[in-house]
This record gives C-alpha cells, sequence and structure tokens, in this order.
C-alpha cells in the first residue's frame, strides 16, 4: 500500500465516524442513520476516483448508490430507494464495469492533479447549487411537514395501466437496452486493433 492511501483511507473512516457520531449527538437514531448515509455518499465518490483499481472503485461506487438509496428513506421516498438499487446499482453499475472491463487500463489516469481539478469542479458545482437554493427555497419546519406516505402501489399500477405511462415505460426499456449494446460494441476491442499496421517498423529487440 503506497503512502498516499495509508493517509487517504484512515482519513475517509475518521470522516464517517466523526459524521455519525455528530448525527447521533444532534438527532439520535435518525440523525446516526444520516450521518451514515451521506458518509456512504461523499466517502464512496471519493474513493471511486482515488482507486486504480476497477472492482475497489465499482464497489466503492455501490457504496455511494447504497447511501443515496438510505436518504431516500429517510425521506420517505420508498419508490426511489427500491429505483435507486434496482437501476443504478443492478443496471448502472453493472454498465460500467462491463464498460470498462473491456477497455485497456490507464495506469497514468489517477495523477494527483487531475484529481485535484475533478475535486474543484465539483466542489464549485456543489457550492453555486446549495448557494441557489439558500436563497431562493422556502425552507418548512420538519414539524410542518405531513407523514410520508408510500405510493408505491399507485406508480407501479400507472406504469403498466394503458392509459398511463406504460408505452413511455416500454420506450425506456428499449433505449436502455440499446445503450448497453452500443456500448460494448464502442468498448470491445477488434482484432484489427491488435495488429501492428502494415508499413509499421518492427521495434528493435532489446
Amino acid at each position: 500500500m503506497e503512502l498516499s492511501d495509508r493517509i487517504f483511507y484512515p482519513l475517509v473512516a475518521v470522516l464517517g465516524l466523526g459524521a455519525i457520531g455528530a448525527g447521533a449527538l444532534s438527532a439520535g437514531g435518525p440523525g446516526a442513520a444520516f450521518g451514515l448515509f451521506a458518509w456512504l455518499v461523499l466517502g464512496g465518490s471519493l474513493v471511486c476516483i482515488w482507486e486504480r483499481s476497477v472492482v475497489r472503485s465499482a464497489f466503492a461506487l455501490l457504496g455511494t448508490f447504497g447511501g443515496t438509496a438510505g436518504l431516500f428513506l429517510l425521506l420517505g421516498s420508498d419508490f426511489l430507494a427500491m429505483s435507486q438499487i434496482l437501476i443504478y446499482v443492478g443496471g448502472i453499475l453493472a454498465l460500467i464495469l462491463f464498460g470498462v472491463m473491456l477497455t485497456p487500463p490507464d495506469l497514468t489516469e489517477r495523477k494527483l492533479p487531475r484529481v485535484a481539478a475533478g475535486l474543484v469542479a465539483v466542489g464549485a458545482g456543489v457550492a453555486f447549487i446549495a448557494a441557489k437554493v439558500a436563497m431562493t427555497a422556502d425552507w418548512v419546519q420538519a414539524a410542518e411537514l405531513a407523514e410520508p406516505k408510500s405510493a408505491t402501489r399507485e406508480i407501479g399500477v400507472a406504469f403498466v395501466a394503458a392509459e398511463e405511462y406504460v408505452v413511455p415505460f416500454e420506450l425506456a426499456a428499449v433505449v436502455l437496452t440499446v445503450a448497453l449494446v452500443a456500448a460494448v460494441y464502442v468498448a470491445r476491442r477488434r482484432t484489427s486493433d491488435l495488429k501492428p499496421e502494415a508499413g509499421a517498423e518492427a521495434e528493435p529487440r532489446a
């Protein structure tokens, strides 16, 4: 393990313990759950960017998607939580894994300037959105909100009802299938790509 990894992973672990502890002190069990899910989202995304290993990055991305689903559950949106698991974990993550595994690795991909530039860009975007929300949002206290009510049955019926959204639902399935086939076709390595060009000179042997 490199020295940078020995520093990075303990920092991520300390961040998680701090988030869970702060949430538990402020709001008890729900606060601890929020801290855990928030740490999964942030920590998983950081590890996904940091890791060179495809498998470790995929598991880190799995933690990010799982944390997002947990946040939806805390908000009472059980349908969005299950959709997050089924679509992103079961579909998008598998698609990313297939695409990455079928492409040649780039060992120089993780460089500190590139990682720092990505973090700065994402941080700037998050700060801009947070500032816009803070200026325009009409905040409501939690006590004023209605109790969350599950609408999974109504949404499921609407997806398969002929007079509702069955046609857009089936069209989306076709588009996703075409995207999967196209991603595999673009990512796969052809035999002609592995052969040297006709006019290329042979490399001198050592």
